[in-house]
């Protein structure tokens, strides 16, 4: 074989390996109408990735270390480097330590966080990676109750809490708190949000929510707060927002013994299935607008 016929060879070898990247990240585009929700394994923490219907995306929470960046990697195109909306929900490590190296990974659009001060290096840490995204054109909005985040296709994130700024209270109980909803279907994504703020939404959104007349807790999947902290998951809440599944984020072996037997027995007496990112690793979620599947 001469060499020009060992470069036209090569040429098309070449072509055809971009050919198929392009038809592989199409496949992959077309999301069909599912909105994605996949709780990642990353031990004693929250991590939750978003992938709607449209192909927006968001991640909420990083866990601590870089765990999460080896989760990304399970449910994102090798690709793909860009995350449309970063929420940090409160600045606890097990929430945002993972978050810095996501924000230099990954170009981020939009980042939202809670107005809880904190000193600890964590805290330090991401807001010097958020500063340097923000220099790269990304915007840092503080969460508030009302806010509602587009994504696209249907599916939308509404900020339940903080309903004001909340820069002194203790760290989780300033956590945010969001519902993703597409369609008929929701999540419900309470951080570390203690039971007290769990009561506290339930007059203003049992009958209502920010945008419909339905009750606006109802949701098919609960993460579980606080990594089933027996601080969290009153059962009003939880009778409330009646979900199909329940989500346990945690670490095995973990210091703090969750999920904490009566947090436990609370969804087992509301006849709830319960899932463990310990014990079942990266759970993921499908939604086609009318129900959600477990994938």
């Amino acid at each position: 074989m001469n060499r020009s016929v060992q470069i036209q060879s090569i040429a098309i070898f070449v072509l055809l390996i971009i050919a198929f990247g392009v038809w592989h990240a199409a496949l992959r585009e077309d999301r069909k109408g599912i909105l994605t929700v996949s709780f990642l394994d990353v031990g004693q923490g929250d991590a939750i990735f978003i992938d709607a219907p449209s192909g927006r995306q968001v991640l909420i929470d990083g866990g601590k270390g870089r765990a999460v960046l080896r989760q990304l990697s399970r449910v994102m195109p090798w690709y793909d480097r860009s995350i449309d909306v970063v929420v940090a929900t409160h600045p606890d490590a097990d929430h945002i330590g993972g978050l810095p190296d996501v924000l230099k990974r990954y170009r981020v659009e939009r980042v939202f966080y809670s107005s809880v001060d904190d000193d600890g290096s964590d805290q330090r840490a991401f807001v010097d990676a958020l500063e340097e995204e923000v220099r790269g054109g990304a915007e840092k909005l503080i969460a508030r109750r009302g806010q509602i985040l587009d994504l696209g296709g249907g599916a939308y994130v509404e900020i339940l809490f903080p309903d004001r700024s909340v820069p002194d209270i203790e760290t989780n109980t300033g956590s945010i708190i969001v519902r993703l909803v597409y369609g008929e279907t929701a999540f419900m994504l309470t951080g570390d949000s203690p039971q007290s703020i769990e009561k506290y939404l339930v007059p203003l959104d049992g009958s209502t929510t920010l945008t419909t007349s339905a009750n606006g807790l109802k949701a098919n999947v609960l993460k579980v707060g606080h990594h089933g902290s027996k601080t969290s998951s009153s059962p009003l809440f939880v009778g409330f927002v009646s979900p199909e599944y329940a989500v346990f984020s945690r670490g095995c072996d973990n210091s703090y013994g969750h999920p904490h037997p009566e947090v436990v027995a609370i969804f087992e007496r509301f006849e709830i299935p319960t899932l463990d990112t310990c014990k079942d690793g990266l759970i993921t979620f499908v939604s086609d607008g009318i129900a959600v599947h477990r994938k």
